[in-house]
């Protein structure tokens, strides 16, 4: 049961690191993980139409802060009618707990059932319509942000599974709803008759995973928008109405919040998956371990940080630490979960830095996009694991570039400071997420700060000049009609190479030779790390070759 004959199956098969990594693959797959929706009736934001509907659609004479307050009193009276109805609880939760597992209790009562399971009570911020009197005798409507008491409809959906809907008991009734296309597509398995299993938010087993990705990319605006608009209407029968052009006027309409889009390998063995995830974590920290949040990729990472770029790892100080890179209100991140599942998540909290609209009608394009996130944060991780030398190109790079006309851009060096603190700008991984483009200015302060320098002491013009010599190489281009530039894919590994010679290999190595740890002789071999022990043994094996050719170390 659950064992896949194909070793790799799914969209992302020439992916470079899933096909170098297929022999230890079970399957992959790729969905929507949480979203969510706010759920907002798109007149009643305004004033002036809140106006117009409660004077035409329900003949209000005179809207005042009464009349607000007894549209509220009434949807609380709805709720209590509601959870009598249902039998099911009203309760506050404790602070500082996590809901989702909170409230589990709840679900084990309603056992198979469909429909609430509880509901919860929470004070928290919500746009809502307020009335001012004025001065000639009337009032003025506003809709302004307020902290008030908020329902959260905890349940389970016949097609969404276990999701909650957010309701706001004051006018508007803006609302917000979660939920898990992982919950979606367990079900659609299960009408299937196909096998799998999940481990909490993720399947690790599955009998058919070309069936399952299928599934996933199936998902449509409509099979959200039907049970979502069908629970709305059931929990909000302020805008009920028997006129079917109301309905269609003053219907909520959904727009992403929150989006998270995963690419899952799921590994045959624990062991083969954490021998990747150690080396992806290792090499993160070349000039730095991961608790100083200092890597090849980005930058240290204090409180004061206030920048809309970076690379970091989180939850460093757990057992699976995440690699994250953020750009904007968007980012991806990569972790281990289950111990046999390596995700790969892009999350986005404005869809439009990603150059999608909110709308869940834009579905489709959303789904396109944050997988290629995904995928090309794949591809370049299998770039930073494997990296080979030809000395012939390495030599060419050294030599300088000299145009037909006759100019001359010097070559890169590997011991270049300036070369190399640009070269670590660019592999930042938050480039990624916005399609590769980036501005000088987006490299200055990473670059300057990786010199140990300010941005008025390593100037705009020098950046643009090391700049140039990648540019001369083929390894940076410049973006037609725009004033970004994108690094290409050689660019990128020819970056990874320079900064792992440099780094893991040339200074440490200098560091052992001019400036050895005497303690470090002392330190008992069970004690060492295992990077320790390959440098160790490195070390060793230079001093056995250079005996064997006749050479002696100076004393």
């Amino acid at each position: 049961m659950g064992v896949v004959r194909n070793p790799c199956v799914g969209r992302s098969a020439v992916n470079p690191f899933v096909e170098h990594h297929q022999q230890s693959i079970r399957f992959q797959y790729s969905c929507f993980d949480r979203m969510l929706l706010n759920a907002v009736v798109q007149p009643m934001q305004q004033p002036a139409r809140i106006v117009g509907f409660l004077d035409k659609c329900r003949q209000v004479p005179s809207i005042t802060k009464a009349y607000f307050r007894s549209v509220s009193e009434d949807y609380h009276r709805f709720v209590a009618r509601l959870a009598a109805t249902h039998r099911v609880q009203i309760v506050q939760p404790p602070k500082g707990v996590r809901r989702e597992d909170w409230v589990e209790p709840f679900y084990q009562r309603l056992g198979t059932r469909f429909g609430i399971a509880v509901i919860l009570k929470s004070r928290e911020n919500a746009r809502i319509a307020v009335s001012y009197p004025t001065a000639s005798g009337g009032n003025r409507i506003e809709v302004y942000t307020r902290f008030v008491w908020q329902y959260y409809f905890y349940l389970r959906d016949q097609d969404w599974g276990r999701m909650f809907l957010r309701i706001c008991p004051y006018f508007p009734f803006n609302a917000r709803i979660c939920v898990n296309q992982h919950e979606w597509l367990a079900r659609r398995l299960r009408e299937e008759g196909v096998f799998f299993r999940k481990a909490a938010n993720a399947f690790v087993q599955c009998s058919k995973p070309d069936r399952l990705q299928q599934l996933a990319d199936s998902l449509t605006p409509s099979d959200l928008e039907v049970p979502l608009q069908g629970w709305l209407r059931e929990l909000v029968p302020f805008y009920a109405s028997d006129d079917p052009n109301r309905l269609t006027d003053f219907a909520y309409r959904l727009f992403c919040s929150q989006v998270e889009y995963c690419t899952n390998l799921v590994f045959k063995e624990r062991a083969a998956l954490d021998r990747v995830a150690d080396r992806l974590l290792d090499l993160n920290r070349s000039i730095g371990r991961p608790d100083k949040l200092s890597t090849i990729f980005g930058h240290r990472i204090t409180t004061a940080y206030r920048g809309g770029l970076k690379t970091r790892i989180a939850d460093h100080h757990l057992g699976n630490p995440v690699i994250r890179s953020e750009y904007k209100d968007s980012s991806v991140k990569q972790y281990v979960r289950d111990h046999v599942l390596l995700r790969n998540e892009a999350t986005s909290y404005n869809t439009r830095d990603l150059g999608v609209g909110k709308s869940i009608r834009n579905l489709p394009q959303l789904r396109r996009v944050m997988h290629g996130i995904n995928d090309r944060y794949l591809a370049i991780q299998q770039d930073v694991l494997e990296t080979y030398v030809d000395r012939g190109q390495l030599a060419r790079l050294r030599q300088p570039t000299i145009t037909a006309s006759g100019r001359r851009t010097p070559g890169l060096k590997l011991d270049d400071p300036r070369l190399l603190a640009v070269m670590q700008a660019l592999t930042c991984f938050a480039h990624l997420s916005r399609g590769g483009r980036f501005r000088t200015r987006d490299l200055h302060q990473r670059a300057a700060e990786t010199l140990g320098l300010t941005t008025a002491t390593y100037r705009l013009s020098q950046l643009r000049y090391d700049l140039a010599k990648l540019r001369a190489k083929g390894l940076v281009v410049k973006v037609p009609k725009t004033q970004s530039y994108r690094l290409t894919p050689q660019g990128f590994r020819i970056c990874i190479l320079f900064l792992k010679l440099f780094h893991r290999v040339y200074a440490p190595f200098s560091a052992a030779a001019f400036e050895p740890v005497p303690n470090d002789a002392l330190l008992p071999e069970d004690r060492r790390c295992t990077l320790d022990h390959l440098y160790a043994g490195v070390d060793h094996a230079l001093d056995q070759l250079l005996d064997h050719l006749g050479f002696s170390l100076a004393a």
